[in-house]
């Protein structure tokens, strides 16, 4: 039998998020279920003031899957802009051909056949389901991960993923779906709001009385410090840097204007431009120049 859940925090949990949940776009009640997987593919580790004027513009420009999946793969990578992993805005494209090809031009709501879809993987169909359609079903990000370390584990981080995350969460969800899913919402909303990385903001938590991490004493973390990711000079600028050219350009271009974008490392560039190649993010043309996918060619 299925232990009854843990109900204490959501309780507290549900009052506090109508009251002070942000105000984002596709929270809002007349966000189809295409809208919050565009969200969910565009927040995937790319901050919310980022996302949201770009999501706005895909949102008028694509209303609808069929709509993106019959855009130019050219015109799709360009609007994607400066939200990192390109790769992100091909696989949506593709999802969207799915869902308007087979499922009426509407995303599924069930978490396997959303699954299915290409591109689209465990965190991203529970939120869709939850966030879209009031599933009741547990959604672990970073943040939701925190939460549950420190309020009920007493740990001040939560270490690396573990398959205990799901049911964990699971078991803090009440059994009403629609409760269920706004809990989720809360909790991914307190661990990015409140319960942060660094200088948690434990005046302002609804739950704090509830958490064992305080009434430890708030422990500090005993692992070894998590290393900051390094940006300048990895091959992620490098590629970036290469398809700013080809996005800025209104067709192809020859391989000097490539070769200019990042002179450091010559060695390096053509590795970048050979993994986004391979990647199907670039092109090269017979003639020898480079261009977005599918890219016209002037006459």
């Amino acid at each position: 039998m299925t232990p009854a859940p843990d109900t204490a925090l959501a309780g507290r949990l549900l009052p506090w998020f109508a009251a002070y949940a942000r105000d984002l776009p596709w929270r809002h009640a007349d966000v189809t279920g295409w809208g919050v997987l565009v969200s969910e593919i565009m927040l995937q580790q790319t901050p919310v003031a980022r996302v949201e004027p770009i999501w706005h513009e895909w949102m008028q420009r694509w209303p609808r899957p069929s709509d993106l999946a019959a855009a130019p793969t050219a015109e799709v990578l360009r609007a994607w802009g400066k939200l990192g992993y390109p790769r992100r805005a091909l696989r949506l494209q593709a999802a969207a051909a799915v869902v308007a090809s087979e499922h009426g031009d509407a995303v599924p709501a069930d978490v396997e056949v959303l699954l299915a879809l290409p591109g689209i993987g465990a965190y991203t169909a529970r939120a869709v389901a939850a966030f879209a359609y009031g599933r009741r079903c547990p959604v672990v990000d970073t943040n939701v991960r925190r939460v549950v370390a420190r309020a009920v584990h007493g740990r001040a981080e939560a270490g690396d993923a573990s398959p205990r995350d799901l049911p964990e969460t699971e078991a803090l969800l009440p059994l009403d779906d629609t409760a269920a899913a706004r809990t989720s919402a809360a909790l991914m909303e307190l661990g990015a709001t409140v319960c942060v990385a660094r200088g948690p903001r434990c005046a302002d938590c609804p739950v704090v009385d509830l958490c064992a991490w305080q009434h430890a004493g708030r422990p500090a973390h005993d692992g070894p410090p998590r290393k900051a990711q390094r940006w300048a000079g990895t091959d992620r600028q490098v590629r970036g840097r290469l398809l700013d050219v080809l996005r800025a350009a209104p067709g192809p271009v020859g391989a000097p204007a490539l070769e200019a974008a990042w002179l450091t490392d010559p060695a390096q560039r053509a590795r970048c431009l050979d993994s986004l190649l391979v990647d199907g993010l670039v092109e090269q043309l017979a003639d020898g120049r480079f261009a977005l996918p599918g890219e016209t060619v002037p006459g």
